[in-house]
């Protein structure tokens, strides 16, 4: 059996606990992204399925994030899924991302509209863990709109079905789909539909289970998650306690035969 812990992280931009994106220095987001990269280090994670973090933003600094958190972690692979291009004065350019120890053979970044600020979409990657093929699907849902988060999680699941046609014999088991889903406060919509649906490829476990994963100081919402598919075996999951972002992690670990 071979023992593989996934975690996802929403950054929030490497600003750390400030409230307002862009009043925060260079040097501090630097700071806070060394720290996470030093959580990273010591959590020892497979994959790292990560949202809200910079390719190049002048309101994050102006440099590449994901390259950062890759050499500092120790991660020899990653890969970017950028959702928003601005160019200009005031760049933009940031999404998901995904760092791995192992190799990314495939992937592949939905971005579920064409806003320049605020998008939301989906990284699809293939992940080769000894010759184990683990496809990994991170998302970052909207913020607001319960409407928007079921219409993405429609297009995701249309996504997934041309997938399972094309590619399904080469997985070692169905995708594991992680992120941030943006639960609402009274109702768990996305998450509702999106397990729902993704029963259909077989008898799929939502971790965490219990536990806030935001606000990271006083968590009152449960808004990441990582949905674990039939075939990943003596799973187990916990939050992390830490305060690096407005989100904390989640970890999962599993097996796989």
């Amino acid at each position: 059996m071979l023992r593989v812990r996934i975690v996802t992280f929403n950054i929030a931009h490497g600003r750390g606990l400030s409230p307002i994106q862009g009043m925060t220095s260079r040097r501090h987001i630097r700071a806070t992204l060394l720290k996470i990269a030093g959580l990273l280090a010591e959590l020892k994670p497979d994959i790292v399925a990560l949202q809200e973090i910079d390719e190049k933003s002048r309101w994050a600094g102006n440099f590449d994030h994901l390259e950062l958190l890759r050499e500092a972690g120790g991660f020899e692979y990653s890969v970017f899924g950028i959702n928003n291009r601005r160019a200009g004065l005031l760049n933009l350019c940031y999404g998901n991302a995904i760092l791995s120890r192992h190799p990314i053979m495939v992937s592949e970044n939905i971005a579920f509209g064409r806003r320049k600020v605020g998008e939301k979409g989906f990284l699809f990657a293939e992940i080769d863990i000894h010759r184990r093929r683990l496809p990994v699907a991170n998302m970052h849902l909207h913020y607001r709109s319960k409407v928007q988060r079921v219409r993405q999680v429609d297009r995701f699941l249309a996504y997934l079905q041309d997938k399972q046609r094309s590619r399904h014999l080469h997985w070692a088991v169905p995708p594991i789909v992680c992120g941030d889903l943006n639960n609402t406060h009274r109702a768990s919509d996305a998450t509702a539909t999106l397990l729902s649906h993704l029963h259909d490829y077989g008898d799929y476990m939502l971790h965490p289970q219990e536990g806030g994963t935001f606000p990271s100081p006083m968590p009152s919402r449960r808004l990441d998650f990582i949905f674990m598919p039939p075939g990943a075996t003596k799973v187990k999951s916990h939050i992390v306690r830490a305060f690096l972002s407005d989100h904390r992690p989640v970890v999962v670990d599993f097996e796989l035969a």
